[in-house]
């Protein structure tokens, strides 16, 4: 750390860390489009969107991964093949919003984006500074993607990619997803599937690994309006600046959090999981951290994955799209005690998690919207939780089960992985690369991080 240099080495970091920050500049070199490797048959011009589609964000989702220099020249020509036989299985990403009817994707094959770039520096310098500001990791987003909303989102096209080649070799593999068209969980499996064909060359022909079905199931509801009122706060979020730090969680720190639930496990009448115990503790940490600010609620927001989870319809296991409940928990900051407890927090977390779970295990499809509309209305529209100064928002997304650390494309393991738009306070969570530990990148205003990174249980626990 920077405190443990010798003041010369000292002035030398901070000099080279400035110098990159304001000298690194990414070059745009060409721009084209991947089409799928089979032309999409008529029958399926139109992709269906479904009601989870309709209430996701208006935003790309971006996500960059930063690869180790390899021997092979050809990359590029690898990435834009493989990538245009997956796209014959994931159609719809090749298409566009239909003009006349947004419940629509026409899919005529129109294509990715594909962008190819290069940036002025090695893979190791930056990796180096962004243990510092992993905003430098920014700088290699899509180009065009950041600001992306309700005013061009449509007439964007629903996947772009861009990689950047760095001096040494290494390059950043970054994808941008219109998140009205999938979710996370649809957008990391594309991914795995990619590297998979990348590298042992599937024929296209071969590949299928989705499903279309959800527009099917849960119909777009070109009535929403008089179902939901925006939200009170739309807005407040494009006025905040975010900044990511990263936090690791290694195995002797979890097995020391194991040991501060198990002496309570009998009273809460279950073991909490690992992202369960450090969600728990962050969250206590940041409200910590929003005392001064005098916040009396806060809301994290739980993505819960519905595939695989209703039980009389086992078809949505592996479904294309957005099928996710954002299951808002709720936490008055009412009583120091009830603050200070990890036993309340993560129990908390699992009992409001565990509810909305078993409302949908028997539920219709139009049982699940129903609960979906309530808790929008109840949480995201009223003024209580929804949009009240006094409340503090979050979510809490684990991507601990997806096999991001396995992306691999023939040359090896992502060196550096970088989530999510900065639209929101988020708590990334994702295994280490030896699958023994939690990485945390969170996404948090200045004001909370500067705090944050000073609380105890931080400090005790997470490295960063």
């Amino acid at each position: 750390m920077c405190f443990l240099l010798s003041i010369p080495h000292l002035y030398i970091y901070i000099y080279i860390y400035l110098t990159m920050k304001d000298s690194m500049q990414v070059t745009i070199l060409s721009k084209n489009l991947i089409k799928p490797s089979l032309p999409t048959p008529k029958h399926l011009k139109y992709h269906k969107l479904s009601f989870f589609d309709q209430v996701a964000d208006v935003a790309h989702l971006p996500l960059v991964l930063f690869y180790p220099h390899c021997k092979n020249n050809s990359k590029h020509e690898e990435l834009e093949e493989s990538l245009s036989r997956i796209l014959s299985h994931v159609y719809p990403l090749a298409g566009r919003f239909a003009e006349d009817d947004e419940s629509l994707i026409l899919c005529l094959d129109q294509g990715v984006t594909y962008i190819k770039a290069k940036v002025n520096c090695t893979l190791d310098d930056l990796l180096q500074q962004t243990k510092k500001d992993l905003d430098l990791a920014l700088s290699f987003w899509p180009q065009g993607t950041m600001d992306v909303d309700d005013s061009n989102l449509f007439v964007t096209p629903l996947m772009v990619v861009q990689v950047t080649t760095f001096e040494c070799g290494g390059l950043a593999l970054a994808i941008s997803i219109a998140h009205p068209v999938m979710d996370g969980c649809t957008t990391f499996k594309i991914l795995y599937e990619w590297t998979k064909v990348c590298k042992f060359g599937t024929p296209s022909k071969e590949i299928s690994f989705m499903n279309f079905n959800v527009g099917a199931l849960f119909p777009y509801k070109h009535d929403l309006s008089t179902l939901l009122e925006p939200p009170v706060d739309e807005g407040k979020r494009k006025d905040s600046k975010l900044i990511a730090r990263k936090f690791v969680f290694e195995k002797d720190a979890i097995s020391r959090l194991r040991e501060k639930f198990d002496s309570i496990s009998e009273s809460l009448g279950f073991k909490p999981s690992r992202v369960e115990m450090i969600t728990a503790l962050l969250w206590r940490s940041l409200i910590r951290s929003t005392k001064s600010a005098k916040l009396k609620r806060s809301v994290m927001s739980f993505p819960l994955n519905l595939r695989g989870k209703v039980a009389d319809f086992p078809e949505i296991t592996d479904s294309f799209g957005n099928l996710i409940i954002e299951v808002p928990i709720k936490f008055e900051h009412d009583d120091e005690t009830k603050i200070e407890s990890l036993h309340q927090i993560v129990k908390l977390i699992k009992e409001s998690v565990k509810v909305i779970n078993n409302k949908c295990v028997k539920a219709t499809p139009d049982e699940i919207i129903s609960l979906v509309i309530d808790l929008y209305k109840d949480s995201y529209s009223g003024l209580e939780w929804g949009g009240d100064d006094e409340v503090m928002n979050f979510t809490s997304s684990s991507l601990s089960r997806f096999p991001i650390q396995k992306t691999d494309f023939g040359w090896g393991k992502p060196s550096l992985m970088h989530f999510g738009s900065r639209h929101n306070q988020v708590l990334w969570l994702y295994d280490t690369e030896c699958e023994t530990g939690i990485v945390v990148q969170m996404d948090l205003e200045k004001k909370h991080m500067d705090k944050l990174v000073c609380d105890q249980d931080i400090i005790d626990f997470a490295k960063f």
